[in-house]
């Protein structure tokens, strides 16, 4: 199978879903990585082109860890809207990936960009299936399943299936590291908490509430129509 995992900003993939596109992987499928904005107001010193070009490669380097291909869309972060250009650029995220699976942010999650991820990524779902829907690339044949990720620390999420990501909890940290510029940055503005500590918190929490060490959380796009089920989960 072809797997996109869609995030708002770099690393938000690896916080969320890494442990288990890194299943995948070693199931012997496809992994693709499309990163809606370039994360550049993530520093309290740099310019927006000098953090944006360095969160770029860290992305870059997570992918290499598991052979993920990068769609980079490039949208400045803080502003990302649910407008006609932004979903055809959506449209053909999806289309370049042809995926049979869909990650992307739930839509209660507490960051603006990732609630427009979420609503973009359920809106281009279907168009992407649609030929007389017409961008830059072919419609896809089928219309992708799709699964809303946890929200950051796990608040206001409700999880309806967990993935057991004991086995490659380690191989998710390293992902998560890659982003070092971001780790600096959440520990100035979160009392030094750095994206490790908060990813270990929540994976234990949803590893607990479904018997294993380490988990992550998912919960299905009930919409029409329904192309899978939980069983294409790792």
């Amino acid at each position: 199978m072809n797997i996109l995992a869609i995030g708002a900003h770099p690393d938000d993939i690896e916080m969320q879903c890494a442990g288990t596109l890194a299943l995948y992987k070693e199931q012997g499928h496809e992994i693709f990585f499309a990163v809606a904005t370039n994360g550049n107001v993530g520093s309290p010193v740099l310019s927006r082109d000098e953090i944006g070009e360095i969160r770029h490669k860290e992305q870059i380097k997570s992918c290499e860890m598991i052979g993920a291909e990068l769609i980079w869309m490039n949208y400045d972060d803080e502003w990302l809207f649910n407008d006609r250009g932004t979903r055809t650029r959506f449209i053909d995220a999806i289309r370049q990936a042809k995926p049979d699976i869909i990650f992307a942010h739930g839509p209660t999650d507490y960051h603006p960009d990732h609630r427009a991820v979420a609503q973009l990524s359920e809106d281009a779902r279907i168009p992407s299936s649609i030929r007389l829907v017409e961008t830059t690339l072919p419609h896809l044949e089928r219309v992708p399943h799709l699964f809303f990720m946890d929200n950051v620390a796990g608040i206001g999420f409700e999880p309806e299936v967990f993935v057991d990501i004991s086995s490659v909890i380690n191989l998710k940290r390293e992902m998560l590291l890659c982003h070092q510029s971001q780790d600096s940055w959440m520990r100035a503005l979160f009392d030094d908490c750095s994206i490790t500590d908060l990813m270990d918190k929540n994976a234990a929490q949803r590893g607990a509430a479904s018997g294993v060490k380490y988990a992550e959380a998912f919960r299905e796009l009930k919409t029409f129509p329904q192309n899978g089920n939980y069983s294409m989960l790792p």
